[in-house]
């Protein structure tokens, strides 16, 4: 998993804060991508979270007005992230349709 540190946008004065974690698939990266989306920030406005899948890599940005905000929501998201991972794992990889 590689991650950026989190530093402030100079044009929007936000702190920034991006993720990328390889999958051993498309197929795979895109299961996490459906399970982990429907997660909507619980405050809205101050922070914003965009994820998208290239290849087997879903990569994650955030953006938000404060660290404490941010340090909250990158925290949840790994929290999901490993369960989500831990699933795919135990019931192994998706068939193909």
């Amino acid at each position: 998993m590689a991650a950026t540190d989190g530093e402030r946008n100079p044009e929007t004065g936000k702190l920034e804060f991006s993720v990328e974690v390889p999958f051993p698939s498309a197929c795979e990266a895109t299961v996490a991508l459906r399970s982990l989306a429907p997660d909507a920030e619980p405050r809205k406005g101050g922070i914003s979270k965009q994820l998208a899948v290239t290849g087997s890599t879903l990569s994650v940005r955030w953006s938000a007005d404060e660290a404490r905000i941010l340090r909250v929501s990158v925290s949840s998201f790994l929290d999901h992230l490993a369960l989500v991972t831990e699933t795919m794992e135990m019931f192994g990889p998706p068939v193909s349709q």
